[in-house]
């Protein structure tokens, strides 16, 4: 099914993946917490490499836990992918450890920064590489395209504005040479000019140094201006896909994600009461 902007509308069936040579990739992923609330419904998306791809969806869609099923840090939280699978670069890793997966080439900016706020900026940095040993050029590298961190290098994290811990939590997770970084909500408190520099530096990272790059945000416009592929979900599900602009200009999007719909004002699906178009997806 398609919509009126040619983005497509998922209802269950295997749709086409987007373009290019997939790094990651979920194939009807279901996940469960404590055994019986079951958050993921057969999930599936598609993350191509030197691409960034787009997790957009409002609060309890699923798009936290589908980042913790990638990353494999669902067992601390009681959860377990149950059915499906998750392959990166090739390998099926749905049960490997966390640890192990960050080996693998996986980083993860969790949604709060959770930056080690008795450390400073340049011990925060060094932390981030415990899976391989660091060098000066990895340090390099992220003072140069966060050239504030290295200004501030000897501050105490927790004496930071929110901005900068968020680029140190960024910084931190380059420190891993990662071939996928994941980022949850990297606009979270943060304001909008600040929002706009985060996500310029995804975008530099992405175009520089060809990082994929898969972001969950409910700021759909900023993650959209800078994806690729964009990917909507609803209660579990992916509801809708398609190139980040075509998604940009599809009238539902702008109704319930970027506040644009006839009757003006940012809307959720709790606040309509006619689902007619809605209808289309699910």
């Amino acid at each position: 099914m398609t919509t009126p902007s040619g983005a497509t509308a998922r209802s269950g069936a295997a749709t086409a993946a987007p373009e290019g040579e997939s790094l990651l990739s979920l194939n009807n992923v279901e996940v469960i917490y404590d055994d019986v609330i079951l958050v993921l419904r057969g999930l599936s998306l598609e993350v191509p490499k030197g691409q960034i791809v787009a997790l957009l969806g409002s609060n309890g869609a699923g798009k936290s836990t589908t980042l913790k099923a990638v990353s494999g840090l669902l067992p601390s939280e009681h959860g377990e992918v149950t059915d499906g699978t998750i392959v990166f670069d090739g390998q099926d890793i749905t049960r490997m450890d966390a640890a192990q997966r960050v080996r693998q080439g996986m980083s993860l900016c969790m949604e709060g920064r959770h930056v080690f706020e008795h450390l400073t900026i340049a011990e925060n940095l060094v932390a981030g590489a415990y899976t391989s040993k660091h060098s000066a050029e990895d340090l390099d590298l992220v003072y140069g395209y966060f050239p504030k961190l290295a200004d501030l290098r000897n501050r105490v994290a927790g004496y930071c504005s929110g901005g900068e811990q968020q680029m140190l939590a960024i910084g931190r997770a380059l420190m891993a040479r990662p071939t996928l970084l994941m980022l949850d909500e990297p606009s979270l408190g943060l304001a909008p000019l600040l929002v706009e520099e985060i996500f310029g530096y995804i975008r530099r990272l992405n175009e520089e140094r060809g990082l994929t790059v898969l972001v969950i945000e409910q700021n759909a416009q900023v993650a959209l201006d800078v994806a690729h592929h964009g990917y909507i979900m609803e209660q579990g599900r992916i509801v809708l896909e398609g190139p980040a602009r075509e998604l940009q200009e599809n009238p539902d999007v702008k109704e319930f994600y970027l506040g644009l719909g006839e009757e003006g004002g940012r809307k959720s699906y709790r606040d309509v009461k006619h689902y007619k178009r809605r209808k289309r997806w699910l």
